[in-house]
Parts: structure tokens; sequence; C-alpha cells
């Protein structure tokens, strides 16, 4: 392991400036953290944010949101009513110009407005989650909004195949039986962002039964790499799926695999570690003893003597350039974990077998400010990263520079609690069109999902 400098205090350097645009500057090198984005520069932030007259959505000066969807509302197929818990989502390319989005719906078994069930795409009636489908031509208006896969639980976060599909991620590993429901969860779906008819409602089993959170796709080796949000002890685990047609494709994923977890040698809690930069190489990869959890849930397995890697909170996935990116969104020694932090940024490089802290949000971070528990992450056109906040007090859709500066780029202006005690929900499924022309970003309640547009090229 080798060691830096320890992070910044973010409340220390955003004291003065709030949530209006005063970055700070990591330690370590962030180099490698923005490989594959879609520019090399990446020059701060675009601005404070202007407060939105409609109290809905603060963004910088030129930029300008058109709002897609909102809960509660009529879908565009007839079908019944758009679901509520706006989460995960992905954008693809559509026909001349237009865009597809799938975005998950993050309802339990007692959802307020669950996914209409629909026949063909439904896997399990009694459960309310799933995701619906936008179809969206150049100038981002809605032509089509539609369930496109019914029947599932808790469906949080998951991620984009190389070849155009969406994988929709269950945070939820209850069994049939439990909360009413008529079959195991637990799982990972395809969905099809132009037909969701013709990937259906199956469950991917081989890739494991837990808590899923977020996927991310090795487009040459084909490896899935999957994370597991379990918040409370035990802790969940850092996966790895090897399929036996890594050559992908629609469908290819039925054809089942091997499921792997991560250890790196040492270490049974990666918030014990805290230095930005620190490194680790010869990571190890442990069969998964029974990826059905049949009896036991898969964190609890036994993966021999020398055990296995835990971390709290593990959401976000990309991959860029030549590694995957996952995200600890917090650890808490009160709840059981090795050590304090408001977010964590890892990077694995398979060639390499070396793991990298790539960030690391200290525990006297503000909560007031940007910054708190990052969560759903992608790739932006300044050549950075975009990163949706999920902790308390006033939340942030907020920029990475490449030099490691912070910025905010959208607040959430829709109070959900009172004016004496305000509340925002969180932002989710932050994600660009294939141009990278438009900023695409869920609230989470009210669900709504804004199309962001301006100077981003600038």
């Amino acid at each position: 392991m080798t060691e830096t400098s320890m992070p910044a205090s973010r409340r220390q350097v955003l004291a003065a400036g709030g949530a209006l645009g005063v970055g700070i500057t990591f330690a370590g090198s962030l180099t490698d953290l923005f490989a594959g984005s879609a520019a090399a520069h990446g020059r701060g932030g675009y601005g404070p944010l202007a407060p939105d007259p409609a109290g809905l959505l603060d963004l910088p000066k030129g930029f300008t949101y058109k709002v897609l969807s909102r809960e509660g509302e009529a879908l565009r197929s007839g079908e019944g009513k758009v679901p509520t818990n706006f989460d995960g989502m992905a954008a693809f390319a559509g026909r001349r110009g237009g865009t597809h989005l799938v975005r998950n719906h993050e309802n339990r078994h007692n959802g307020r407005i669950g996914v209409p069930v629909v026949e063909g795409l439904t896997y399990d009636p009694a459960a309310r989650g799933g995701c619906t489908a936008l179809a969206l031509d150049r100038r981002n208006n809605v032509l089509d909004e539609r369930v496109a896969i019914a029947g599932t639980a808790v469906n949080c976060a998951g991620g984009p195949t190389p070849w155009g599909t969406w994988l929709t991620c269950e945070e939820n590993e209850d069994k049939a039986g439990t909360n009413g429901y008529t079959k195991d969860h637990g799982f990972i779906f395809e969905v099809d962002p132009v037909d969701p008819r013709r990937t259906g409602a199956v469950p991917l089993t081989a890739m494991g039964r837990f808590q899923h959170e977020a996927i991310a796709v090795d487009p040459k080796r084909g490896v899935v790499y999957e994370t597991e949000d379990a918040f409370q002890q035990p802790f969940g685990l850092f996966y790895r799926f090897l399929p036996n047609k890594p050559e992908g494709g629609r469908g290819s994923l039925r054809a089942g695999g091997r499921l792997q977890a991560m250890r790196v040698p040492g270490v049974p809690d990666l918030s014990s570690i805290q230095e930005t930069g620190a490194t680790f190489d010869g990571i190890e990869w442990v069969d998964v003893p029974d990826p059905l959890a049949a009896q036991t849930p898969i964190r609890l397995q036994d993966f021999g003597p020398k055990g296995i890697t835990h971390a709290q909170k593990l959401e976000g996935c990309y991959w860029g350039g030549r590694s995957v990116y996952f995200v600890s969104s917090y650890a808490r020694s009160r709840e059981g974990s090795a050590g304090d932090h408001y977010g964590q940024i890892w990077k694995y490089d398979p060639s390499s077998r070396r793991l990298t802290l790539v960030i690391v949000f200290g525990p006297d971070t503000d909560v007031q400010l940007p910054g708190e528990e990052p969560d759903n992450i992608c790739l932006a056109p300044s050549g950075g990263l975009m990163v949706c906040e999920d902790g308390e007090g006033a939340q942030h859709v907020y920029g990475l520079t490449r030099r490691g500066e912070v910025y905010p780029m959208a607040g959430n202006r829709q109070n959900i609690g009172t004016p004496e005690e305000p509340e925002w929900g969180e932002f989710a499924g932050v994600t660009f069109s294939p141009d990278f022309d438009t900023m695409y970003v869920n609230c989470y309640t009210p669900g709504t999902t804004f199309a962001v547009t301006g100077p981003w090229h600038r």
C-alpha cells in the first residue's frame, strides 16, 4: 500500500462560499479518474447557481431545463400513472437525433404509485417497482412514455451495457412469501430501451441474489462489476460476474456465468482506508459459494479463512478508460464500520489487479454543502464527473473536475417539508445524451425527470 496526504477538509474550504461554487482540491492525482471522458479540459464549474423563479431546479446562468415527466401523470401509453420514486437512469441514442431514456422506480411493496402491471413485462404482480421508458425527439419533446418492466422490487440503480440495453438492479433480497411477494427478489433484469418486449421480465439469476445497487461492464472482456448497497452490518461486497458469453449482446447474460467477490488482502473493511491515493496490488476474486443465497445472504457466506472485504453503502459504479470505478456513499463507525467518511470513490484496474482510493470526502464535511454522500455518477462533457448527492439538507448534482475541484451543477428547490423545516428529495439517475448536449436527471421525490441544456462544452 502506498500513501499520500489526507484529503482536505470540505468545511474549511467551503465555509465562506456556501453552495454557490467555491471548489475544493483533493490530495492525490486524478488524471486516471476521468479516462474516457468526453473532453480533456475541465476548467472548474459553470458559475454560481441562480434561483429558479418556478421553484423547481436551480442552475448556473445560461442553462435551462425542461420537465419531461412527473409522478402521478398519465403514461402516454395509456397503461396507467407514472410511478413514484424516480431513481437510476440511462440515455440511449434514438432515431433522427432522438434519445431513449430508461428510468428506475424504487418502489417497495407498499409504494404509493407502483409500476402498472403489464402482460409480458411483469415478473411478480405483487411487486410495485420496475422501469419506465421515454422516447424523446432531438428537442427533448416526449414522444412516448411506457412501462419497460414491472413486478420487480426496489429498483435502485443499474447501468447500461455496451450493446445498448439497461440492467436494472433490485436493492432488495426478500424471498417469496415476504411482504406479500410471490417470487424471490434481489436480481438483475435486462431492459431493452427501444422495445422492452424483446427482453421481457427474466431474472439474471447467475448474477446473484442480493441488495444490488449498480453495475458497470468492461467492454473489452465482457465482465460485469456489481455493487451491493448494505448500510447495516454485515456490509456489502464488490462483485464481478464472468459471463459464459463474454462477447455480449441482448440476452447473452441469460447464458449464466461465474459470480465472484473482491478480497483486498489484509483489508476486511474498505472504510478503514482514509488516505487519498492509497493503492493495493494483488487483488483477489473469490467464487461466491451460493449466488442464489438460498439459505444465507451472500455477504454472510463462508469465503474461507481469509474472509472477504466489506464496505458500507456501495452505490454508484461506472467504467472509464481501462478501469471500473465504484462509490462508497458513506461509512459510520457508530454503525459498525471501521472508519468514518462521507464518500469514497475507488478505482480497480483489472489488467494490473490494482485497487486505488481516488477520492475521500472527510468526516468533517458540512452536510449543508455540496459533497455529502455521493451516489449515482456519470462522465461529464467538461472532462470530469457529475455526481448525485444523497444526504441530508440541501441536495445537489455536483461536478468534479479533472483537477479535483467540486462545484454545484444543480440544486433541488422542491421543498417536501415545511417552510419552517424544509426538506429536499435526493437527485438520482444523472446521465447525458449520446451527443453530450443534454443532461438528464431525476428528482427522487416528488418524482421529476429534467432535461438540462446549456453551454456544456464551454
